[in-house]
């Protein structure tokens, strides 16, 4: 320990490259962070748009292609040859060290996130992906106030002929919450909303619905998961 350390100290003090190397290593470490981060705010946007087109009704876009959307984005928006240019700039700025290039958080981690109940009630419909249902639905009292689950910024709230009133919010890890058939709204798109705060109201709008319920969706990274596994209700 006391050799590296007298080492790293006469290295700052008689190297004059030393300062120049660890400003380097500094600017490769920023300019990965950056890339990083330019990449996940693309793969947001494409995937946010994707939900929109969905809700609009535009097109019939299913939980496997919006999972490949995601998952192809980086693909589609940096240069083929960026991984080589990425090796080349490493070798030429530093002589090693490992840098975190960033995480993705798996489902084990977003069970560790609290996440509110929106409306309290009894499920009627589970989870089925299989036969196209991505969510659930909660049979609650009439005119219940319908809560959103965590932070974030509503990117849709409008009319859609089979879900009738509409809103999904964007949280932060890449995950998006939806609520349909609501009888009324009470946010707009970019409104900011908090955890718990109220978000519409309990309805049966919409052509695909027999009774009054709210249909509620969780999306995380790009793929549709059963929200009773992450909240109870």
């Amino acid at each position: 320990m006391s050799f590296y350390l007298v080492n790293t100290l006469l290295a700052q003090w008689f190297d004059p490259t030393h300062a120049e190397r660890e400003t380097r290593k500094d600017l490769v470490t920023m300019s990965l962070s950056l890339d990083s981060l330019a990449t996940e705010l693309e793969n947001r946007d494409l995937f946010i748009q994707s939900m929109k087109r969905v809700l609009d009704g535009d097109q019939a876009i299913e939980n496997e292609e919006l999972a490949e959307t995601s998952s192809e984005s980086v693909q589609l928006t940096r240069d083929p040859n960026s991984q080589e240019i990425d090796s080349l700039f490493k070798s030429e700025f530093e002589t090693g060290g490992d840098f975190l290039l960033g995480r993705n958080m798996d489902n084990m981690e977003l069970r560790q996130t609290y996440l509110f109940s929106p409306i309290s009630g009894y499920v009627s419909q589970s989870f089925d992906p299989r036969n196209e249902h991505f969510g659930i639905d909660v049979v609650s009292k009439k005119d219940e106030p319908v809560k959103c689950i965590a932070d974030g910024t509503v990117i849709f709230a409008s009319w859609t002929q089979d879900a009738g009133n509409v809103i999904a919010v964007q949280h932060k890890e890449n995950l998006i919450s939806v609520y349909k058939h609501n009888s009324a709204l009470t946010k707009e798109v970019g409104n900011f909303i908090s955890a718990g705060e109220i978000l519409a109201i309990i309805g049966n709008t919409g052509e695909l619905t027999n009774g009054p319920h709210l249909h509620f969706e969780l999306w995380y990274n790009g793929s549709a998961v059963n929200p009773e596994d992450f909240i109870v209700f």
